[in-house]
């Protein structure tokens, strides 16, 4: 059976000469920020979380309260799962968490700390930041897939009045192959992918995803998709409209991005190997649809 406390009954416990030991399961950052009175630390999400314990408190009876942000997130349940199955006998949590001990006006560490708040996305420009940035690409057959790179060249987003523009420059003569070891299997893929056959990069060295707006996604949660993207995507010298969804969160004075784009290359005029253009194709059958993997870091 599960043990909890609630803040009022903590705080009493915390007075007597048996006081429990106070474990912060949280981010090593978070910690330092704002913490119970005397509590110690061992992060959850850190895979040596049993191991810091065992230092913290090598007593497998001695009393430990866990404690996480609030009732929503489930860290401290977490925690004293691994630390009942790991064998100590003696573990509760903090009901509510540390949002439970601040509505109770109970003190924290450093004093007059809060909780921090959530950051939030500036409204102002961002450079993309090519070395951190790139577009990796996925088509298949039969057979299989291939996979590789694309090299940003350049690129800026804007976010004002609460909507996101900007563009992506893709410089298509750096593509990659990243799962071919035979490096004369890998130059001849290369060199089909480059030639008039898919891409044509000697009449078209860019290709261009230009952002147009976004909307956010309701009850989206952290490392779900929280933004639909609209864009209007160039490849070969013809654009059509994309709409795809993304992870965008503010990283610092940052921003990271992450998203997953499908595509169907024949709109762009990648003809070769397609089954919807062509008969009888055999093992040169490729898959129309191809993906498009965006990882994106503006500054």
């Amino acid at each position: 059976m599960t043990c909890a406390i609630d803040a009022p009954q903590l705080a009493g416990q915390l007075k007597s000469p048996a006081a429990p030991t106070l474990l912060d399961v949280l981010l090593p950052e978070h910690y330092q920020a704002v913490h119970l009175p005397g509590a110690v630390n061992a992060c959850i999400y850190e895979v040596v979380f049993l191991e810091a314990v065992k230092r913290l408190v090598p007593d497998q009876d001695a009393p430990i309260v866990v404690y996480d942000t609030s009732s929503r997130s489930h860290g401290s349940a977490y925690a004293l799962e691994k630390l009942t199955t790991a064998g100590y006998r003696n573990v509760c949590q903090l009901t509510g968490g540390l949002e439970a001990w601040i509505a109770a006006g109970f003190p924290l560490e450093p004093a007059g700390a809060s909780l921090p708040a959530e950051p939030v996305l500036a409204q102002r420009g961002y450079r993309i930041d090519t070395e951190k940035s790139l577009v990796s690409w996925t088509g298949r057959n039969l057979g299989g897939r291939h996979t590789g790179n694309l090299a940003i060249s350049r690129g800026e987003l804007r976010i004002a009045d609460g909507q996101l523009t900007g563009r992506l420059v893709i410089d298509m003569k750096r593509l990659t192959n990243s799962d071919l070891q035979q490096t004369d299997y890998r130059d001849l893929l290369i060199a089909h992918l480059l030639s008039e056959d898919f891409f044509e990069v000697s009449r078209f060295p860019e290709a261009e995803a230009r952002l147009t707006g976004w909307r956010p996604i309701p009850g989206a949660t952290p490392g779900r998709p929280n933004y639909l993207i609209e864009a209007e995507l160039t490849i070969k010298g013809i654009s059509h409209p994309v709409e795809f969804p993304a992870v965008i969160a503010p990283q610092g004075d940052s921003i990271k991005a992450q998203a997953t784009l499908d595509i169907d290359r024949t709109a762009w005029n990648i003809r070769y190997g397609s089954g919807k253009l062509f008969e009888k194709l055999g093992m040169h059958l490729v898959n129309d649809i191809v993906t498009l993997d965006f990882f994106l870091v503006a500054v």
